[in-house]
């Protein structure tokens, strides 16, 4: 056996364990590593406003609380004035729950000539066997759900003390970057940070401003309509389905839905066909442009990009999919070398057809165009005239 044989199946298994052990620690901390990577996004989506005050005097971790005790009151007052009237909307529609009932069993009976009544109905829905099982089945689910709302907030807590720390240190934790690479590397990493943040501002500047025309809209109808509490449901629409990715549609249609159940059961019908229409409008004409302005992506990339992240991680992915592809795409956009384009008839969007009719429509001007005979260059360039004798 040669000498160097046992040394190398220690050293392949020793790289083996080590591959075995940094695959285990990866997927036990790929929660604390998306949490990371959320924060990380979040530090540079505030570091705009909290650069503006440090710049007139403050203190950086002052002006960070401040941004985040903002951000925070304006959430915790929203959700309070939406639970407010949900509350208020869900205890109405349980004490009208009957007349929905009646005018339900009546349409029934006059459309399908049937006899049923709404004391017949009631029974059998309290007797039958999923009831039960469902309630069974709520009740036992009731620790998994309070150990998943636990669970939520301490990731949210989490979050925001990362990205506490990312925005107020933030100079500091450049300069501890920094202080291990060599200079030209400084140069690279410093301008990369500060496309990045270039790039998440604008990703939810376009946010923002589809959020404000989705609002907008849907508080149009919802006035139209006549449904309650339209303005705050309007931001409830236009937040939630701009800012939570992938079923925040779904959830800001659901609560005008019920809203406009409680007015008239067509109305809800109504509300749900607006908003599946304003999506299609919104995916295919609104978000594409605004994204393309103010990321400075192409569309198609744009919506790639979003998949590709919900492929990879999910709703947290398509979150931050747009500002890593577009921070990713300005920063290595400064090594691609770029070349003058040819002065070509395919490079300016004409078929190669067109340009061959545009060829033979030229090639027919010129022929008509002939250069003058013998005797008309004799005669100065006038052509004799008919019956002069010549």
């Amino acid at each position: 056996m040669p000498r160097w044989l046992p040394r190398a199946l220690i050293l392949a298994l020793a790289l083996y364990a080590c591959f075995q052990l940094g695959s285990w620690a990866f997927h036990q901390l790929i929660g604390l590593l998306i949490n990371v990577l959320i924060a990380f996004f979040l530090a540079l989506a505030i570091e705009p406003a909290v650069g503006r005050m440090a710049a007139r005097g403050m203190r950086r971790g002052i002006a960070t609380f401040l941004v985040f005790f903002a951000v925070l009151v304006a959430g915790v007052g929203f959700v309070v004035l939406l639970g407010s009237m949900l509350a208020g909307q869900i205890v109405e529609m349980v004490e009208d729950f009957p007349q929905y009932l009646d005018s339900v069993i009546r349409w029934i009976n006059t459309t399908f000539r049937t006899e049923l009544s709404r004391v017949e109905v009631q029974d059998s829905l309290l007797r039958s066997d999923w009831l039960r099982k469902y309630v069974q089945n709520s009740a036992t689910g009731v620790l998994d759900v309070s150990a998943t709302v636990l669970g939520g907030l301490f990731k949210l807590l989490t979050i925001f003390l990362f990205s506490f720390y990312f925005a107020a240190d933030g100079p500091r934790l450049r300069r501890a970057l920094c202080s291990v690479l060599p200079p030209a590397k400084q140069t690279e990493v410093l301008r990369a940070w500060e496309i990045a943040v270039d790039k998440t501002g604008g990703y939810l500047y376009s946010r923002g401003l589809m959020a404000l025309i989705s609002g907008v809209a849907h508080y149009i109808l919802l006035e139209i309509l006549g449904v309650p509490y339209a303005p705050a449901l309007a931001v409830w629409v236009g937040l939630v389905s701009q800012f939570i990715p992938t079923i925040g549609t779904y959830l800001a249609g659901a609560l005008p839905m019920l809203i406009a159940f409680t007015i008239d059961p067509w109305y809800a019908l109504w509300v749900l066909g607006f908003v599946v229409i304003y999506q299609q409008f919104e995916n295919y004409v609104l978000q594409p442009k605004l994204t393309a302005r103010t990321v400075d992506i192409h569309p198609a990339v744009a919506f790639g990009s979003v998949v590709a992240g919900t492929a990879l991680l999910g709703a947290v992915g398509a979150l931050i999919a747009i500002p890593a592809v577009a921070t990713l795409q300005a920063f290595l956009g400064a090594y691609v070398k770029r070349y003058t384009v040819t002065d070509d008839p395919r490079v300016h969007a004409h078929s190669r057809h067109g340009g061959g009719r545009l060829a033979r429509v030229r090639s027919a001007l010129g022929n008509g165009r002939q250069a003058p005979s013998t005797s008309e260059r004799s005669s100065g360039g006038v052509p004799p005239q008919a019956g002069s004798g010549s």
